[in-house]
């Protein structure tokens, strides 16, 4: 009866919750039939911000833009964490101690494990069948840079960039962000995050009405993007040995603070150092190229191979994070 009792009274964030997401995440993702005939939760995001953008950043007084960047980031934050919140608490009511399955079922849209993956893997099919301008198309999908000229390294790398980067604001971020503040935790920074994505640019239109949006997600990454590395550098020195898979780690340490993100070089630089490859370097935004300094050493030119080697790593990390979850459910 006091087992009974206690299991009762434990707050859904510390049931398998983290566990049934990524399980349900990777099983089936978000699947594409399902997303034809209702979308995805973060396009509700999307259009909030778009219908507040098109209102409210009009003015031609840099400080009134970033006012109402602040009011809409409030306010769809705000929805997420009312909506996330107002579900979790039906899900309790109505059934009890088996709320945290539906909790995690409804977390599992939060992250983006197969998906990542999913969208990833072409690019190294492509290129490994020569196709070069099916893997333009496909990496495309996945990074914001200029891809018509990119050759087979640069397309690799580009793959292997949004890979590493993407750990962290799609799969180690919300998971911390739901073992942190639950259901809503997740959800909220879901919305930061695409907010960022959206409106958080350097540009004329967007850099004022977008500040909030840049630095709140810059804020709601920072640890985040850190575990990401050290996760990213344990799974790539479980695939390797001696010298080599110390790489990571000392890549990480050394060069995370070259990426002009103060989060982004995190993973990144881990990923560079356990696969030996210099990622990042000049690239081209809307035609114009900028001399980003790289990150790593060792070879540039990257191959589907190490694509492949990349992804690896990946599905070890989230391996990782599945016992790590596992292991906090079961401790608490």
């Amino acid at each position: 009866m006091l087992h009974s009792t206690a299991w009762t009274t434990r707050s859904p964030v510390v049931e398998p919750v983290a566990v049934v997401a990524i399980l349900v995440d990777v099983a089936i993702g978000w699947p594409p039939a399902l997303y034809a005939r209702i979308g995805h939760p973060v396009g509700g995001f999307a259009r909030l911000i778009g219908w507040a953008e098109t209102r409210w950043n009009q003015s031609s007084s840099p400080a009134s833009r970033r006012v109402a960047g602040v009011v809409t980031l409030l306010m769809i934050v705000a929805v997420a964490i009312g909506l996330s919140w107002l579900a979790a608490t039906i899900a309790r009511l109505l059934l009890g101690d088996a709320a945290w399955i539906a909790i995690g079922l409804m977390a599992a849209p939060g992250l983006a494990i197969r998906s990542l993956h999913d969208h990833v893997v072409p690019v190294a099919q492509a290129l490994e069948q020569g196709d070069l301008e099916t893997a333009r198309t496909r990496v495309a999908m996945i990074v914001g840079r200029d891809v018509a000229a990119l050759d087979e390294p640069g397309i690799a790398r580009a793959a292997i960039e949004s890979l590493a980067e993407s750990v962290c604001d799609g799969v180690v971020a919300p998971l911390f962000w739901l073992l942190v503040g639950g259901l809503p935790g997740l959800w909220a920074y879901k919305a930061i995050n695409t907010a960022d994505s959206l409106i958080g640019h350097r540009e004329e239109r967007w850099r004022a009405f977008g500040w909030a949006a840049a630095r709140t997600d810059d804020l709601a990454n920072l640890i985040p993007a850190r575990l990401s590395g050290v996760l990213l550098c344990l799974a790539g020195h479980a695939g390797l040995a001696g010298i080599a898979g110390h790489a990571g780690w000392r890549t990480m340490w050394r060069d995370a603070g070259k990426h002009a993100s103060p989060n982004a070089g995190w993973p990144e630089a881990a990923m560079a150092g356990a696969l030996h490859l210099r990622l990042a370097g000049p690239i081209a935004y809307d035609g114009v190229r900028v001399a980003k300094p790289y990150i790593g050493e060792g070879r540039t030119a990257a191959t589907a191979a190490d694509i492949r080697a990349a992804l690896a790593i990946y599905r070890r990390a989230c391996g990782l994070l599945l016992l790590i979850a596992g292991g906090i459910a079961w401790l608490l």
